[in-house]
């Protein structure tokens, strides 16, 4: 019987931690052809001479403008820094290949937002409002993800977070104050040496930074807003959110403290979010016996999500703690967009991205 055609996959950027994650998942994807990288630098040299984790590909790195990198192509992933993805608005319009994009640029709505937190006024924001750009986050978007053409890949600490959380503002249980703490590893920095990813500074080190200011802060607001609005519930929520630098490589581990009606005890916490992860295949729900923990999920598209729920209080409201980990170059970035690829293309959800994790 004759084997369906696979899918003709590009990579745009390939020499940064999000694009040598690509690569990994692609080159032993059995329904993708990974037939093109580019870059701009380490140009003709094979891709295993750069991320020395990979066999031998047969690839090389090229440097071809994004309109020749898309040509002949199904599908493109940009895995570009910030700001440089939104530059190619217009180029991009003009392909016929379909696009996941890795960066934030496209992932706002709000054109002001993307200025206060990403430093620049977005080249064209006539993209950010269209439409056409589809928010790549399976567990809230699937079914538009699957109708997409373009779609906008989450970051991770908006996708730790907003795992954690959606089930609650789903069910207009999302109110008041959020108060958020993110730990990550030092792969969500980039593949470049800075004064914050610096080893010896590092290593044996945590620090708060981006204090309230952190990026993904309007996109982790404008999902669970969305979120909301998919239950038939006004947002009434604040979110403050600290992100911590820590001593590992991989993997995030975010607590959210949400307070709760006091009738909404264990039992409802169970059932909400069973009911709403029932369709999700790498969101497991552990509970409140078993916690999430970073050493579970790295190297894997699993998102583990614990929760402990405190005592009633004297204003008739508890404190609900929900624990969300993730492996931040997988789940949260690279596996993530080939799930949402998967998706576009009518491919099993979990193909090529379901493997074990590395343990310990």
């Amino acid at each position: 019987m004759q084997q369906p055609r696979r899918v003709r996959a590009a990579i745009i950027g390939g020499t940064g931690y999000g694009g040598a994650e690509l690569i990994r998942l692609l080159i032993a994807h059995p329904g993708v052809e990974l037939a093109r990288v580019t870059s701009i630098d380490q140009i003709g040299e094979p891709l295993e001479a750069v991320h020395r984790n990979l066999g031998k590909t047969g690839l090389v790195f090229e440097n071809l403008d994004p309109k020749a990198a898309a040509d002949g192509m199904d599908v493109v992933f940009l895995a570009l820094p910030h700001k440089v993805s939104a530059t190619l608005g217009e180029t991009l319009a003009g392909v016929s290949a379909k696009i996941v994009d890795l960066s934030g640029d496209f992932r706002l709505r709000d054109a002001a937002a993307y200025k206060t937190f990403y430093g620049d006024t977005h080249p064209h924001p006539q993209y950010l409002t269209d439409g056409s750009w589809v928010y790549g986050l399976p567990e809230l978007n699937k079914q538009a993800i699957r109708e997409a053409r373009r779609v906008a890949s989450p970051g991770c600490f908006a996708t730790t977070i907003a795992l954690g959380l959606l089930p609650l503002a789903h069910a207009g249980l999302l109110r008041g104050a959020v108060h958020t703490i993110g730990i990550t590893g030092s792969s969500g920095s980039g593949a470049y040496a800075s004064l914050g990813t610096h080893h010896p500074l590092r290593a044996n080190n945590l620090k708060t930074y981006k204090v309230l200011g952190h990026q993904h802060t309007p996109e982790i607001e404008q999902t669970l807003r969305d979120g909301c609005a998919r239950g038939g519930h006004e947002p009434a929520f604040s979110l403050a959110f600290v992100p911590v630098s820590a001593p590992l490589v991989r993997g995030i581990l975010v607590n959210s403290f949400v307070p709760v009606p006091a009738a909404f005890d264990a039992t409802k916490v169970a059932a909400l979010f069973g009911e709403y992860f029932q369709d999700a295949p790498f969101v497991r729900v552990l509970g409140s016996k078993v916690q999430a923990e970073v050493v579970a999920i790295k190297g894997s598209m699993y998102a583990d999500l614990s929760w402990v729920l405190g005592a009633p209080d004297e204003d008739g409201t508890r404190q609900l703690v929900v624990t969300t980990a993730l492996d931040n170059l997988v789940k949260g970035g690279a596996g993530q967009a080939v799930q949402s690829m998967n998706l576009m293309f009518g491919l099993p959800e979990t193909q090529g991205i379901d493997a074990p994790g590395l343990w310990p």
